[in-house]
């Protein structure tokens, strides 16, 4: 089992990256007068994606 498959079964991990994912957004979009606002949040979304976080794959959200 490699690391970013144990990851991808550890929920607080997640949950910790999610965080910290979305405080460099909103940093990088303060830095940046929100001018890439739309490439940050897809390169956010890519991140997500690659590291199984995606929201829409997400069982425990309604």
């Amino acid at each position: 089992m490699g690391i970013l498959d144990r990851f991808k079964s550890n929920k607080a991990a997640q949950d910790k990256a999610r965080k910290m994912s979305d405080v460099a957004e909103q940093k990088a979009n303060e830095r940046t007068g929100n001018k890439y606002e739309s490439q940050v949040d897809s390169g956010q979304q890519r991140l997500h994606e690659r590291l199984g976080m995606d929201e829409e794959r997400r069982p425990d959200q309604p």
